[in-house]
């Protein structure tokens, strides 16, 4: 087939906008001759079980699905009753950005909060843990926190297992979406369970697209009993791969721990994120960039800032990125896996074109 695309634009709107990792698409080439059984049955599912748990202990379990959205979905809805809710920060993806998937598919209320970098605290989870017992409210079963957040800033595994035992003492669950856990785990230089499963988390998404893989998330499952119901829910939410083999060939791929493809790619696109924005203050620092101000700390692969009138849409001429609050010019810049010092540089210096 021809190519259909131009390769040489770049872009820093979403670390989705980048290819598959050439050792991903070489475990996809691998697991394809020949026949293997349907719907997970497969050597490589099976495989998957225990590279997840020498990442996350000897009590998990994963579940492949497509895409991170039907992981949200799916591990939440194993997580509650039919009167269930979740308390989750205002700006997390389950609240803003799934198309109100889990009220409409799982039928879950979602309680947000909130916040100003993203992050839940124990105080700002109890605005919403209340009124257990009450048939007039929703019942607050959950927390869902995002690791890295959605405004690229992270948890400490200590901020983490505080947010844990307030849940748990409280007869809730903790919930973990985990989009970008792998940039966290890079970003915190620890071990994924040290904030996972050592910190009390109860069930996360694991994402691997955003990290370099052409299409592959799990549920991982790691207090088994605050979940029930996946082998079931997977298929009603129409998340059961027929061919689960080339999903868990990838998850495979990114965590084998002979390889920490995962971490490699990661570190990666931190280190990208780190640059452009050094090179921003740089330009601040000496004049030739005016009017930026950063609106978050950049602690893993986003670099969030807002930009003098007009220059957002001069700059996506030649770079694309989204706005984050048009309403105060708030934009995002996203690097990934594939992210090049030269598309750093290039960015860097056509903002200070423009500015």
């Amino acid at each position: 087939m021809t190519t259909l695309h131009d390769t040489n634009v770049r872009g820093f709107a979403s670390d989705n906008y980048s290819g598959v990792h050439p050792k991903i698409l070489a475990a996809i080439a691998a697991a394809n001759d020949g026949h293997q059984i349907a719907y997970g049955e497969d050597a490589y599912t099976e495989r998957l079980q225990d590279v997840f748990r020498h990442h996350f202990g000897d009590t998990a379990q994963a579940f492949p699905v497509f895409n991170g959205t039907g992981a949200n979905v799916t591990g939440l809805q194993s997580m509650l009753p039919r009167w269930g809710a979740v308390i989750a920060a205002s700006t997390a993806h389950i609240n803003v950005d799934e198309g109100g998937a889990p009220e409409r598919v799982a039928g879950i209320k979602i309680l947000n909060v909130p916040t100003d970098d993203g992050k839940l605290t124990p105080e700002l989870v109890g605005r919403e843990a209340w009124g257990w017992g009450d048939e007039h409210r929703a019942q607050p079963l959950v927390v869902s926190i995002t690791q890295s957040t959605e405004l690229g800033t992270l948890y400490t595994p200590e901020e983490i297992r505080a947010l844990a035992d307030h849940a748990h003492e409280r007869g809730m669950r903790l919930h973990l979406d985990g989009a970008r856990i792998s940039n966290a785990a890079a970003a915190l230089d620890l071990p994924l369970r040290a904030f996972t499963t050592d910190a009390g988390v109860d069930v996360l998404s694991f994402g691997g697209t955003k990290n370099g893989a052409l299409g592959g998330e799990a549920v991982v499952v790691l207090a088994p009993a605050a979940s029930e119901g996946l082998l079931y829910l997977r298929k009603l939410n129409m998340q059961l791969a027929s061919k689960m083999r080339f999903i868990s060939a990838q998850l495979i791929a990114l965590l084998d721990p002979a390889g920490d493809l995962y971490l490699r790619n990661a570190r990666h696109a931190n280190a990208m994120a780190q640059r452009l924005r050094r090179g921003v203050e740089a330009g601040l620092a000496d004049g030739s960039i005016s009017g930026v101000a950063f609106t978050q700390e950049t602690q893993s692969n986003g670099v969030f800032a807002t930009l003098p009138e007009g220059v957002a849409d001069q700059l996506r001429a030649a770079f694309r990125f989204y706005d984050w609050d048009a309403s105060r010019r708030e934009v995002r810049w996203m690097c990934s896996f594939d992210t090049t010092e030269q598309d750093v540089d290039g960015f860097v210096a056509e903002l200070a074109r423009l500015t």
